[in-house]
């Protein structure tokens, strides 16, 4: 079953059976170091240097598979499905294009939303499916508004949820962006996790979508 670490920023290492895979690896334009990493697939949402620093990851195989816009790929039994969108809500005008993508691994769908800056079409949720994880932004700094994620939520009704890009330090004028999060999907504190492991135990047998707050590694 996949381990998830999240690395800061939207950049998360899911480890398999089949394989590893980084998401949206970043620069140090974000303040953070994210290191060397290893792994086979990198995942890059778009092409801000804070989402695509793909010198950071070091092959586990012959060379690292870069996913960097829609599509469908197979990798050493690992699927991944790449769903075009946008970085805004004037359709990239602004910030220009992102890719969601969806990774089947070890059985388990996960879906990284990367900079979505709109909310999601009919189109984009059946091409997006079913899903077991979703890593989403909070911060907003991209176009979207936490109403508008938490709405997300609702419509492809993961069985986690994982929020990403945003600062833990960040209180500065009232809460920071994790607490409004929480309240807006009618939570209270969470105990942030160093690791998760994805089994049948920790997705559930409920309806109802669970949030994990991950501390990054990194």
């Amino acid at each position: 079953m996949p381990d998830i670490q999240y690395l800061g920023h939207a950049a998360f290492r899911l480890r398999g059976r089949e394989g590893i895979v980084v998401t949206d690896p970043y620069d140090r334009s974000t303040g953070r170091d994210i290191g060397r990493l290893n792994a086979h697939i990198v995942t890059t949402s778009h092409a801000h240097p804070g989402h695509n620093h793909i010198a950071a990851v070091r092959p586990t195989r012959e060379h690292v598979f870069v996913a960097s816009g829609p599509g469908e790929y197979e990798i050493g039994g690992v699927l991944l499905t790449g769903v075009r969108t946008f970085h805004d809500k004037q359709r990239g005008a602004l910030h220009g294009t992102n890719t969601v993508f969806v990774i089947h691994l070890d059985d388990i769908a996960l879906c990284h939303l990367g900079d979505l800056g709109h909310e999601l079409s009919a189109q984009h949720i059946e091409d997006i499916g079913n899903i077991d994880v979703l890593f989403v932004p909070i911060s907003g700094d991209s176009s979207i508004t936490l109403p508008e994620i938490v709405g997300i939520i609702a419509q492809l009704e993961p069985r986690i949820v994982i929020p990403m890009h945003f600062d833990p330090a960040d209180k500065a004028g009232g809460p920071g962006a994790l607490e409004r999060f929480l309240t807006e999907m009618g939570r209270g504190a969470a105990e942030p996790v160093d690791r998760l492991t994805v089994t049948p135990t920790t997705l559930g047998t409920g309806s109802e979508t669970r949030v994990v707050v991950m501390t990054p590694v990194v």
